[in-house]
């Protein structure tokens, strides 16, 4: 037995797993976001400070460098008291002027622009901007370099906090989103439990369809459980005809039976024993038939509820030559002339051993009902569009008032002393509906005897 499983649970452990996933990689391009943001942002006071010091450094009347450094530029970058700042600046190549001399200078330029770069100064990282400019003298212009440079705690305190609040909403919006689910699901599942309570409120006698109202995603489910209700009451039907007809119609040979034993103990004489003994033996050859009837019908009714035959092409000829050489020995045996009559091959869509059952049921009854010394004739004929299978008699025939009783189950013609069940029409009648078959009745060419006649589609 599978284990249940909660389809809330599922759908809420998914969606948290999944919501978490794309949440850890939101809150990865955010921190890079909050990173860029923090130093586009302390680049431009970088820049602003760098520009300021540039401003005033001047040429001297030796034609050194000099610069006065306006500690109000660097005062801009002092606003988060934790962060220190740090710069220098350089004259021509290899002339230090003022500042930290071990604070690295950037080496690539980009014009008048300064460049910025992340390195590391008394083992802490730092954030440096370097500016190349060029004081005039009049005569000439003296190149120089300035470098400014500030720890990094602000920006990363920055990018933190970022990070941290963009956390929580996320914390926030997921648990909202589970909460949210929980409702909707449950909501949702109103239908499955409403399901569940109009079939757990019904007789197991109750096999009619579901009516329930459910999800389009649930209706195949319902759809399929109706198809099988409905196969299960067809079953069930069947299993009590089966047993309604074959209580009525053994009820009367096993009674036949019954009084031949009692008789037989009663008898005097070897002769009337064995007299009573033949009576018994016909009544319980009679109630096999009836058996065997009873199983061919319920076999036809199992096919056509569940319309699961196999139906091929088959050569209806050859199957009806074979089938009237085995019935010809019965036929003698009982006075009948049996005969076959064929032109040619025709082929046919059906089921062998049901085209079997049906022809013997034709000749059977034939055989049974035509009298001694009457011709029975199979015929196998081709139409353009068909293909006709006859059993022609020269008996007594069927009245044409009862034609139509006898196709129905347990209706028998007008002679009642014949041993029968009056099946063997019906039988033949539904095994031509399984395979869109006709079943015609009528007098015979002469005017006398009865004529059966199927119409199979042409192959």
């Amino acid at each position: 037995m599978t284990s249940a499983y909660s389809l809330r649970r599922r759908l809420l452990f998914w969606l948290l797993i999944s919501t978490a996933v794309l949440g850890v990689v939101a809150l990865a391009d955010t921190y890079r976001e909050a990173v860029q943001t923090s130093n586009i942002v302390s680049d431009r006071v970088l820049a602003g400070s760098a520009l300021a010091i540039a401003e005033r450094v001047v040429v001297a009347e030796d034609g050194s460098l000099q610069v006065d450094i306006p500690y109000v530029a660097l005062e801009m970058l002092t606003s988060a008291a934790q962060d220190r700042v740090f710069y220098r600046v350089d004259g021509p190549p290899g002339a230090f002027i003022t500042g930290y001399q071990a604070l690295p200078v950037l080496k690539k330029t980009q014009g008048d622009n300064a460049v910025f770069a992340d390195d590391n100064f008394r083992n802490e990282p730092i954030r440096v901007a370097t500016l190349r400019r060029s004081a005039s003298t009049g005569i000439r212009s003296v190149p120089f370099t300035v470098t400014v440079a500030e720890t990094t705690i602000a920006r990363r305190q920055l990018a933190r906090a970022i990070l941290l609040r963009s956390a929580l909403r996320l914390s926030v919006m997921i648990a909202g989103a589970a909460v949210i689910v929980w409702i909707s699901v449950t909501v949702a599942l109103r239908p499955l439990y409403k399901l569940r309570d109009a079939i757990g409120e019904r007789s197991p006698d109750d096999l009619h369809p579901i009516e329930q109202s459910v999800p389009s995603e649930v209706q195949p489910l319902v759809d399929t459980v109706n198809g099988f209700m409905v196969r299960l009451e067809q079953a069930l039907d069947a299993l009590r005809n089966f047993t309604g007809n074959a209580s009525h119609q053994l009820r009367t040979p096993l009674a036949i039976i019954r009084t031949q034993l009692a008789l037989s103990s009663r008898a005097t004489s070897l002769q009337e024993a064995q007299a009573v003994a033949l009576k018994g033996d016909q009544a319980v050859a009679h109630a096999e038939r009836i058996l065997a009837q009873l199983l061919l019908m319920a076999k036809i009714d199992a096919a056509a509820a569940r319309e699961a035959l196999t139906a091929s092409a088959i050569d209806l000829t050859a199957i009806a030559q074979e089938i009237t050489g085995e019935l010809i020995p019965t036929a003698s045996a009982a006075g009948i002339d049996l005969g076959f009559e064929s032109e040619r091959p025709e082929l046919v869509r059906a089921e062998p051993l049901l085209i079997g059952e049906l022809l013997r049921n034709l000749v059977g009854n034939a055989i049974a009902y035509a009298g001694t010394g009457a011709e029975v004739t199979v015929r196998i004929s081709g139409a353009p569009d068909a293909v006709r299978l006859e059993v022609e008699d020269n008996g007594p025939g069927i009245a044409a008032t009862r034609l139509d009783a006898v196709r129905q189950r347990f209706s028998r013609g007008t002679d009642t002393t014949t041993p029968g069940a009056g099946l063997g029409l019906p039988i033949v009648e539904e095994i031509c509906e399984l395979f869109n078959a006709r079943l015609d009745l009528g007098p015979g060419d002469a005017g006398r005897g009865l004529k059966a006649v199927v119409r199979f589609e042409k192959v």
